[in-house]
């Protein structure tokens, strides 16, 4: 196993690293350092899933499942850039991709009827969603803004837009029948397995049978009503109406792949209801699921055009949509996965509450997001720039994040314990010895979830966030609601924990809502928090804070200290990796921005250092720093228009600054003496190397392919200075 471990992935961050990891391997050598690579890529995922479907070519090592078993050992050190978290939309263009590319691997079966059909739909479904994450988050996250990237960030702030008063934009959930208002939860006072069933007048069905709990577990159930969610959503497309704002739902499909799915085709069917209400046998005859949305219903209606007049006639009478691509006319409900929220909400908030509409211009939305369980983290950040005007990021403090994510801590919606009711029952948690842990009634097509937290995960979680505010010295906040089922067992884990370590008086409890305000108050003031979150507020809040103070998720430093020892370096958000490729594509410019990849990366090397003693990659650890340091304060990350430096231009500078750190330290004479003549070589090559990736940009790109890409044109186009390659080899 190589002592670095660096993942192949998806889309812009995948391309990048055709440019960057060359660099990375031809430093860490100098140290006796070896950086190897595990394909993690949905394609890759695809082809290691069906072995049977491929020749011994062809052959893809299952090498998400082998980091899985490394990341369990304290000899790991992995760093993980954004893949794709699928959508069924997604994961079929991936499949046609690999099909078209001579591998014989099944088509995706939207309604399985044979035994064989089934294996192949539940073998896919396992790639679905955030199914990496779990994977590999055996530890708890700690993310926070380098403190190069957020001085650079206050000296240099990005525009924000106007909030005032009189905005309409809002925030608009359910005030009952929710997940959150259902929600129940136990802690397990000994090890447990259980079973899930539902019980109708015709006798008992097994959903779920032999989910085992060790000791201590937190179990959480609940239930979203259909009746209600479909009420709810009717109301809202009327009072988006009444107020003339964008119809705008904000989800998390990638993240919550069971749940969201069936929410977001509850809202295609809401927003289409006359259609649906005339044409629904023809529609379902044609395929038609609102689930996968209003991009695939679109195409499986054309050529009918009395179906496609009424969805023309039902588009014009409703609100206008927000929209992911008004110039393509790509809106809120073709994709579930095109409009993810703790990415779209931070980016209409950063805009002032302004979204995209059809017309191409800006406009207050209705931000529609069904469940309530963590809406009011919005909802309260609206009205708290309503009334105190927008964030200043020059003068603007910083909020970090502990967050409660291993070994698949709360993942809602997503685990294989989420299900849509088939008919009305009751449907009931059983233990081993015969406890009914958990139960609901529900009715047909009501979506029932449960979900969990260990005690090892949440203990080590209560600790990591006592180090962190140490470290500090700032407000640390516990971001949970004694009102809420869930929250409050954790609660009863957090108290005592706090009190036995005698720093009780150094953290506050605040359930969501309250925290935001405190938050946001607390950075306006220029002063410096730390939220302490469950999983889902992890992945929301290291999104939302990032964008107000830093304009982008992707220069977070995110550390997973992993539960036996080892490290895990995460580099960043992905969600708008896809709008990279396709201007990479059209103009061969990528304007993706490695810094997060930097971060993890000085992480990893002092990571290194420390685990085995190798003092020549504390060395190199420490030139990252000053590298990353001189791609900020030189101005050096990518720009966003073609004819302007990249994301490869940006490769040369960090590795040019890298060099020039080695070389001028005095830590290890053989380090300084060996990159001396590399890093006057990038120097002296300055004007040809910048010459030759300019001349790069303007035409189109050719990869090859999107979710498989080619790797000799991909390194042509990755890789276009002849001069530089001849450095770094």
């Amino acid at each position: 196993m190589s002592d670095i471990i660096y993942t192949k992935v998806d889309e812009a961050p995948e391309l990048a690293s055709a440019s960057f990891l060359p660099i990375i391997q031809k430093f860490a050598a100098a140290a006796g350092v070896t950086v190897g690579t595990k394909d993690i890529s949905l394609a890759g995922r695809v082809l290691a899933t069906f072995p049977e479907k491929l020749t011994k070519e062809q052959f893809q090592s299952d090498d998400l499942a082998e980091l899985g078993r490394l990341v369990k050992t304290p000899e790991a050190n992995v760093i993980k850039l954004p893949n794709i978290s699928a959508s069924v939309p997604q994961l079929k263009a991936a499949i046609a991709e690999l099909q078209a590319n001579g591998f014989d691997v099944p088509d995706y079966p939207d309604a399985p009827t044979t035994a064989e059909e089934k294996d192949i739909q539940a073998r896919y479904d396992g790639m679905k969603g955030s199914a990496v994450n779990p994977v590999l988050r055996e530890g708890n996250s700690d993310r926070r803004a380098a403190k190069a990237v957020k001085t650079f960030a206050q000296n240099n702030p990005h525009r924000m837009g106007e909030w005032t008063a009189d905005s309409k934009t809002k925030v608009s959930s359910m005030s009952g029948n929710d997940f959150f208002s259902n929600e129940v939860s136990a802690t397990l006072d000994k090890e447990a397995t259980a079973k899930i069933v539902l019980v109708t007048d015709a006798g008992e069905t097994v959903l779920k049978e032999g989910v085992s709990y060790p000791a201590g577990t937190v179990v959480d159930a609940t239930f979203m009503s259909a009746a209600a969610l479909d009420a709810f959503l009717a109301e809202q497309i009327e009072d988006t109406a009444k107020d003339g704002t964008l119809f705008s739902l904000h989800m998390k499909a990638t993240m919550m792949k069971v749940s969201d799915p069936i929410i977001f085709g509850h809202a295609v069917k809401a927003f289409l209801a006359p259609v649906f209400e005339k044409h629904g046998a023809a529609m379902a005859d044609l395929g038609v699921n609102p689930n996968a949305g209003l991009g695939d219903l679109l195409a499986r209606i054309d050529g009918n055009a009395d179906i496609k007049a009424d969805i023309e006639a039902c588009m014009a009478a409703r609100p206008p949509m927000y929209m992911v691509d008004s110039d393509k006319g790509i809106t809120n409900l073709h994709v579930s996965s095109d409009v993810i929220i703790d990415a779209s909400m931070p980016a209409l908030i950063r805009a002032g509450g302004k979204g995209w509409g059809p017309d191409g211009k800006e406009g207050d939305s209705n931000c529609v997001i069904p469940d309530n369980s963590y809406a009011p983290v919005y909802d309260e950040t609206i009205k708290f720039f309503k009334e105190n005007g927008k964030l200043n990021p020059a003068t603007a403090g910083t909020v970090q994040n502990i967050g409660l994510m291993a070994q698949k801590a709360e993942e809602y919606g997503s685990h294989p314990t989420t299900f849509e009711m088939p008919e009305a029952g009751t449907v009931k948690m059983i233990l081993d010895d015969g406890t009914v842990l958990h139960e609901h009634k529900v009715e047909a097509n009501d979506i029932w979830r449960s979900a969990s937290a260990r005690k090892a995960p949440i203990e080590d979680w209560v600790n990591l966030a006592i180090d962190r505010q140490k470290a500090e010295g700032c407000e640390a906040i516990f971001w949970l609601d004694a009102n809420r089922a869930h929250d409050a067992e954790l609660i009863k884990y957090v108290t005592p924990i706090l009190e036995a370590k005698g720093v009780a008086d150094k953290f506050t409890i605040m359930a969501p809502r309250e925290a935001t305000r405190a938050s946001l108050e607390t950075i306006t003031a220029g002063k410096n928090s730390i939220a302490i979150t469950g999983n889902v507020l992890r992945d929301y809040l290291t999104d939302l804070f990032p964008i107000l103070e830093l304009a982008t998720s992707a220069k977070m430093l995110s550390i997973v200290k992993l539960m036996n020892g080892g490290g895990l370096f995460e580099t960043g958000a992905g969600g708008s990796a896809p709008k990279h490729v396709q201007q990479l594509v059209e103009e061969s410019h990528l304007r993706w921005d490695s810094l997060g990849e930097f971060c993890a990366l000085g992480e990893s090397l002092q990571f290194l250092a420390d685990a085995k003693g190798n003092e020549k990659a504390r060395v190199l650890g420490q030139a990252v720093d000053a590298a990353t340091q001189g791609i900020l304060d030189n101005s050096r990350s990518p720009s966003r228009k073609v004819g302007e430096p990249d994301n490869r231009d940006s490769h040369y500078w960090f590795a040019r600054y890298w060099a020039e750190a080695l070389a001028a330290q005095n830590s290890d004479a053989d380090m300084a003496a060996h990159f001396a003549p590399i890093a006057t070589a990038l120097a002296d090559g300055e004007t040809a190397i910048l010459a030759e990736l300019a001349a790069a940009q303007g035409g189109a790109a050719d990869l090859g392919g999107y979710y498989r890409t080619d790797t000799a044109k991909t390194e042509a186009v990755m890789r276009p200075s002849a001069t530089l390659n001849a450095i770094i080899g």
